[in-house]
């Protein structure tokens, strides 16, 4: 008998939701940085344990918006739980319950039937007692079928969470092939590893201010591919430290995110950047629907 379902895992931001969805599937569907709000788009990763396919909806955080991209960044994470058979609220054991993760339960209280869990993350920074208390205080919400703990980055408790997982999906028949690891095209895939790459490299607000398209995907005869990406920037100074002198931190971006995707896609990429002055990108259309985001989101879904 299989079993099949969606998983949505929501949280705050920064709280290690794409390094948990990375974990239980076993390899990278979903970028990671220390920055928190890295993740934009609805990431789909899908997960195997026995006769079970768990397919995981990497949702962007929950936390205060204030711009457009905000908004519908908030919105798209509420979307993701309508659309889940089960609820992972995730919890970073350092914050604790902070407003953003309180906000999360409260939004989630708003639904009573949708099955839920909660996840404490990152326990290897956390000492036993206070992860005791911690995952008290959650259980004491009344809201979690059960309260794990978990190190997404050392895979401690990473296999009884994905069993348990797999043992509450419903029966049916799987929703994708064996071997496909997430629901997520090349294209897109690509432009967020080297997103990912502007998030590690640059450490001010800039990244915040990027985004990353791929315009261009040609595959050669010899089985490799030709990218061609925009980094879209809002302003001239953007421009400027985004290609670094002589275009040296340009190439450092592209060269790091060549070697991450010819890993994923195990095959030889050829990746070409080009920076792009975009003032208006945070209030185009097209971003947010290649993102699967609502351009006209007004904000979050709990009202």
């Amino acid at each position: 008998m299989t079993r099949c379902g969606y998983v949505a895992l929501l949280g705050a931001a920064n709280v290690g939701k794409s390094s948990l969805a990375n974990a239980l599937v076993g390899a990278k569907v979903a970028i990671v940085s220390a920055k928190a709000q890295t993740t934009r788009a609805r990431v789909t990763g899908i997960a195997i344990e026995g006769e079970s396919q768990i397919v995981l909806l990497d949702l962007p955080g929950i936390f205060a918006p204030r711009r457009r991209l905000d908004h519908a960044m908030v919105d798209a994470a509420w979307r993701g739980v309508e659309d889940a058979d089960r609820v992972l609220l995730v919890v970073d054991a350092v914050a604790g319950l902070d407003d953003a993760a309180l906000a999360a339960i409260a939004g989630l209280s708003q639904r009573a039937g949708r099955p839920a869990d909660a996840v404490i993350n990152k326990i290897d920074a956390v000492k036993r007692p206070a992860l005791l208390g911690l995952a008290q205080k959650i259980d004491a919400a009344g809201r979690f079928e059960r309260v794990f703990m978990v190190s997404a980055q050392s895979g401690d408790g990473i296999a009884d969470l994905r069993g348990w997982l797999a043992s509450h999906m419903p029966e049916g028949p799987w929703l994708f092939p064996e071997d496909q690891l997430m629901e997520l095209s090349e294209r897109l895939f690509a432009a967020e590893l080297t997103r990912e790459q502007i998030f590690r490299q640059l450490h001010q607000e800039l990244p915040y201010s990027v985004a990353v398209t791929t315009d261009r995907w040609t595959e050669n005869a010899d089985g490799s591919a030709r990218v061609d990406q925009t980094v879209h920037v809002e302003r001239d100074g953007q421009k400027a430290i985004v290609i670094g002198a002589a275009g040296a931190r340009l190439k450092a971006i592209g060269t790091a995110a060549r070697t991450e995707l010819t890993t994923a896609l195990g095959r030889p990429i050829h990746l070409f950047l080009h920076v792009k002055v975009a003032p208006d990108w945070g209030e185009r259309p097209d971003f947010y629907r290649d993102w699967g985001l609502e351009f006209a989101a007004a904000g979050p879904r709990p009202r």
